[in-house]
């Protein structure tokens, strides 16, 4: 399937998946205001770790080596296998640890110990949340987008439906909640698709550990975890940050504007993850990787650039649409964050090459480093330009990090060439 196939197949998810989610955004900001954002952010970055490290991190690897192992079932079965008993253990150990320390968790993430019973529903579901990304991922490696496609169009469905239900009738709390369990609800709709596929088989999905498909699982477990902390954390401190210097209103601006940037580059960022990892994870030329990539800055880079021009220009109007009146502050961030999201864009469609080639050392040093980077950055900008500063900071964290991702990633393909 070629890149703009696949960009067009996944388009209809996509389009969907924004309007669940520019729907939940209006009634986010309806329901809870500007500071609300702050909190679901807060929780939202939780939920992002904790599912990481319950999963064992694999995801990124089954969909690389499912596609990797195409032509050859006994392999694919044995990396499930591993997979799915790794993901088993990492959640029934996870939830545990989170019911033990429910109220830790309220009050570090939430500042409010009294919302602990969110992390207690979390914890009853996580295994239907891992099982969930597995199953999505093992799709996704199979080359089969329109089943793939049809298992996110569900999950949007839920988590709008879900939302709406909760928000309506308990606020804030029922926000978090509908973040902690809808993903449950969409494991049912994916379990359901995969089950009846011929070549899957439930009794895959658990066994016998293979030890050397466990190792290069590896590689990416530590890629997805130090990803799976460093930028979620940060996101955390920048909304500390911004909340103590700024006020809990500009956190939730902030939070605001991230999660539109999120909404539009959905069908870019899902598109190099349904299309460009599986790709790259086949070709071994360098010419021909050179040439994919350069497919993609064509299609892409332009998508982008006038995706964000539009959006600029009709920033009023979006924050009046999709929040409220109570937003309109965050309109200064818009020039800013379009052009580091370009930015962003540009730097992922090299990056994805770390992963699929799982270049492990560089890709854990850029990602500690950045992510620092990009707290320092907020820190500096927003002490001289205030809010706006906290998008400038994107920006330039982006563009330097573009630069440093085509020289280090190229170099590394051209010494495994040589060698």
């Amino acid at each position: 399937m070629t890149l703009i196939k696949t960009s067009l197949l996944n388009a209809i998810a996509v389009v969907i998946k924004m309007l669940t989610m520019l729907g939940i955004n209006k009634i986010l900001a309806v329901y809870v205001g500007p500071s609300g954002y702050a909190a679901l952010g807060q929780f939202q970055n939780a939920v992002q770790m904790i599912t990481t490290f319950a999963s064992g991190a694999v995801n990124t690897g089954v969909t690389k080596y499912t596609a990797e192992y195409f032509q050859d079932q006994d392999k694919q079965i044995s990396l499930w296998r591993t997979a799915g008993t790794i993901s088993i253990v990492g959640t029934l150990v996870s939830s545990i640890l989170i019911i033990s320390f429910s109220k830790f968790l309220a009050e570090w993430f939430l500042k409010d110990k009294n919302f602990y019973s969110v992390f207690i529903y979390f914890s009853l579901t996580l295994v239907f949340f891992v099982f969930n990304s597995l199953f999505m991922a093992i799709i996704n490696g199979k080359k089969e987008i329109f089943h793939y496609v049809v298992a996110n169009i569900s999950g949007s469905i839920f988590s709008l439906v879900i939302t709406a239900i909760l928000v309506n009738k308990f606020g804030v709390y029922g926000a978090l909640v509908s973040l902690a369990v809808y993903q449950s609800f969409s494991f049912f709709v994916t379990f359901f698709i995969i089950c009846r596929r011929k070549w899957f088989r439930i009794s895959y999905i658990l066994g016998r550990v293979d030890k050397g498909i466990a190792i290069n699982l590896s590689k990416f477990t530590a890629m997805a975890l130090v990803s799976a902390v460093c930028i979620p954390l940060c996101h955390i401190f920048i909304r500390d940050y911004l909340g103590k210097s700024l006020g809990a209103d500009a956190a939730g601006f902030w939070e605001a504007m991230w999660r539109l940037s999120g909404a539009y580059l959905l069908l870019v960022t899902t598109t190099l993850s349904v299309y460009y990892l599986p790709k790259l994870s086949e070709l071994s030329s360098t010419s021909r990787i050179r040439n994919e990539i350069l497919d993609g800055f064509k299609l892409i880079v332009p998508l982008v650039a006038i995706s964000g021009f539009v959006i600029y220009l009709l920033r009023e109007f979006i924050i009046l649409f999709l929040f409220t009146k109570n937003f309109l502050p965050m309109s200064e961030l818009f020039a800013w964050q379009m052009f580091g999201d370009a930015l962003k864009i540009c730097s992922w469609v090299i990056s994805y090459l770390m992963l699929s080639k799982a270049m492990v050392r560089i890709y854990i040093c850029t990602e500690i480093i950045f992510s620092i980077f990009f707290y320092i950055l907020v820190y500096l900008f927003v002490e001289y330009f205030g809010l706006k500063g906290a998008a400038m900071a994107h920006a330039a964290n982006y563009g330097v990090y573009l630069l440093v991702m085509y020289k280090l990633v190229f170099a590394e393909l051209r010494k495994d060439a040589a060698q």
